[in-house]
């Protein structure tokens, strides 16, 4: 299977290489390819620039989005969640038409400092306004409620915990589930939401979210549904 993982941040990183050794063909998007290799310096979060992590994963390719999207199966959206729109506008609805997107990003902002707000939130969510702009492409979101490493890597967070699926396409949430199984994610650990609005709830998970990680000083937890 071809993906695209647009983004080049740590989730992006741990995606694309997460991907590639499952044996999938991997295509990083970048605005500027030639930038992104260029920088030397760590970005605002403290991730080492991009050049030092691509040596060790040679088989990931950087491209545009456009070109990342084009080349791509299913396509994941691991931007930074305010960059979400931009990014995926560069990388072309004719690229992403008929097609499975994966968002696993948040609509943190961060213009009023830290802890960042939601925006939007409550009445909307960033998984619903990518399917606004992008009607004929299959948007499912996920993944969204946990750190990267967990994400990848669900037996980090030890006993039973869940993550979600929310999306229009009822096959596009089967091919999200295929996807999260091969990550080592059981399969009744997925609870499907529902449609694409019930991105809001897992979108807004994020405030608690922060807060557990900055009160257990670390972002290995994730969140188990207990039901009768």
């Amino acid at each position: 299977m071809r993906y695209a993982v647009l983004g080049t941040g740590t989730v992006g990183r741990v995606i694309a290489a997460k991907l590639a050794s499952l044996g999938h063909e991997v295509t990083i998007g970048t605005r500027d390819p030639q930038a992104t290799l260029a920088r030397t310096e760590p970005d605002a979060m403290g991730t080492p620039p991009f050049a030092q992590w691509q040596p060790q994963h040679s088989q990931v390719r950087l491209g545009t989005f456009a070109e990342a999207a084009a080349f791509a199966d299913i396509v994941v959206n691991a931007t930074a969640g305010a960059g979400a729109l931009a990014a995926l506008e560069a990388a072309g609805a004719d690229h992403l038409d008929g097609k499975v997107l994966l968002d696993i990003a948040n609509p943190l902002d961060f213009s009023q400092g830290m802890p960042p707000s939601l925006n939007p939130v409550n009445t909307d969510s960033l998984g619903e306004q990518i399917q606004r702009a992008f009607p004929r492409a299959k948007v499912v979101k996920t993944l969204n409620t946990m750190s990267c490493t967990v994400m990848v890597d669900p037996a980090r967070v030890s006993g039973e915990h869940h993550t979600f699926v929310s999306g229009n396409d009822p096959d596009a949430k089967k091919t999200a589930t295929g996807l999260l199984a091969s990550f080592g994610w059981p399969t009744g650990n997925v609870i499907d939401l529902g449609d694409i609005t019930t991105a809001r709830g897992t979108e807004m998970l994020l405030p608690i979210w922060l807060r557990l990680w900055g009160a257990l000083g670390h972002a290995d937890f994730n969140f188990h549904i207990a039901s009768a």
